[in-house]
């Protein structure tokens, strides 16, 4: 595979073609995000990375590079739960749209596209799906969660595999797959103990104002857990809906303090109840670990926090889109 990376990020599906043990290159690489582009370069100093406006990208600068595959993961946000579900008419589909415009001059003969559960309801994937049936391309669609491949991390997504004719699939065409074909997936997840780090910083340990204004809408895991929630961009900065939390403490536990703590009316008492459960935010690394970023993987030292969730928070998970990247070769 000589591949054109879109909507490249901070490099999941850079990693996902490595992890795949397909035979292949990033040729080119587009970003426009400086954050993301400063980790991507840092991970990976040697791949011809651009900072640029996917709408300026043109046929000719595509067919010059030589690239028989396209991956990518156009914005999400025009069809999440969270967003206001605009669809082709928000701004941010502008970019694919244009991307799909040119797929008629190109000679591309794969195609990966990531996106969030709800897109594969909306406007754009009908035009998406018209697209490359009158471009001439076969493919089939998927709604896949890490969980399926052993991950305990739910991040439910849209996959889409595209193989310009007259090439096919190993496997019959469906509607929407809910399943990958072969012995890829798994029934059994392996437990969040196997993602700790050591000694983690007291900086990601729940506030006290946390503590007490949301503790009845933590979604808590534990060493044994084989789930955790989804982790979006707003993890670390707000609580509902962004991503799970954990403690080493026991469930037995912690059932007891919340039983005490759901009697007492003194917010002080309540908050020092809580306190002693250690309850803390999933660090960046973790979040890397279930999201199956190799442990090689790594921010620049000055890069916040706050930054590190947001960009992990819009990057995909390296195993699932590994095996769709087998699948799209075989």
């Amino acid at each position: 595979m000589n591949v054109l990376e879109l909507y490249s990020g901070i490099g999941g599906m850079h990693l996902a073609l490595k992890k795949s043990g397909v035979e292949g290159e990033i040729i080119s690489s587009l970003e426009i995000n400086t954050t993301a582009i400063e980790i991507y370069k840092h991970n990976f100093p040697e791949t011809n990375l651009k900072n640029a406006n996917i709408e300026g990208l043109t046929a000719e600068f595509v067919k010059k590079l030589n690239v028989n595959t396209i991956l990518m993961s156009p914005p999400c946000q025009p069809f999440t739960r969270n967003g206001l579900q605009n669809d082709i008419n928000d701004k941010r589909t502008a970019s694919f749209l244009h991307v799909l415009s040119l797929l008629k001059d190109l000679d591309i003969k794969n195609i990966l596209i990531e996106n969030v559960k709800g897109f594969e309801t909306s406007k754009m994937r009908d035009i998406l799906v018209t697209t490359l049936s009158e471009s001439g391309y076969t493919f089939q669609e998927f709604l896949l969660s890490p969980q399926q491949f052993g991950i305990p991390n739910s991040r439910l997504r849209y996959y889409c595999l595209a193989k310009k004719l007259p090439e096919r699939f190993s496997f019959q065409i469906t509607d929407l797959r809910q399943s990958l074909p072969g012995n890829a997936e798994t029934t059994e997840c392996f437990p969040i103990s196997s993602i700790l780090e050591d000694n983690v910083n007291e900086k990601f340990y729940l506030s006290d104002s946390i503590l007490e204004k949301y503790c009845n809408i933590f979604d808590i895991c534990y060493k044994h857990s084989k789930r955790s929630c989804c982790f979006t961009k707003a993890y670390g900065r707000f609580i509902e809906g962004t991503g799970s939390i954990f403690t080493d403490r026991t469930e037995e536990e912690v059932e007891k303090v919340y039983l005490e703590v759901n009697q007492l009316t003194d917010p002080v008492t309540k908050v020092k109840l809580l306190r002693s459960l250690g309850l803390r935010f999933f660090t960046p690394k973790e979040v890397c670990r279930l999201m199956s970023f190799p442990d090689s993987f790594s921010f620049p030292n000055h890069i916040s926090d706050k930054k590190k969730y947001m960009v992990l928070g819009n990057s995909i998970n390296v195993k699932v889109v590994s095996e769709l990247i087998k699948l799209l070769n075989s």
